[in-house]
């Protein structure tokens, strides 16, 4: 089921929110500033490209306030408008039955997006 609802997610806007994501971890990397958002816009694509059958979870051990401090400043310059985002495309994907898996696919998107810094995903 995993591959089934990646291939649907790809054909129906993943692959596109993958190259975007991408892009704009490209663009960020080529300031020295923007090389740990870039990482972490490279970390979100990556999860876009196949959110089935993969998890977010924190990372295990002290992040220390670096992270904290990136993720601050990561909700200010537009992750709450990417969560944002992906809350809105899960509530209308919660509204039928056939969006629910897609819908779930969202909110944890929307998990990660908020507060990338000191989460992985395996």
């Amino acid at each position: 089921m995993n591959l089934i609802g990646n291939i649907i997610w790809l054909i129906f806007g993943g692959f596109i929110v993958f190259l975007e994501y991408m892009i704009v971890g490209f663009a960020l990397c080529l300031t020295i500033i923007g090389i740990p958002f870039g990482v972490q816009c490279f970390k979100i694509g990556m999860l876009t490209l196949f959110p089935f059958g993969q998890q977010v979870r924190d990372v295990p051990g002290n992040t220390g306030c670096l992270s904290t401090i990136f993720n601050i400043i990561w909700i200010v310059l537009g992750g709450i408008w990417i969560a944002i985002t992906h809350l809105v495309f899960g509530i209308i994907l919660a509204i039928t039955i056939i969006g629910l898996p897609f819908a779930k696919q969202h909110f944890k998107l929307m998990s990660l997006s908020f507060t990338p810094f000191g989460k992985e995903i395996y």
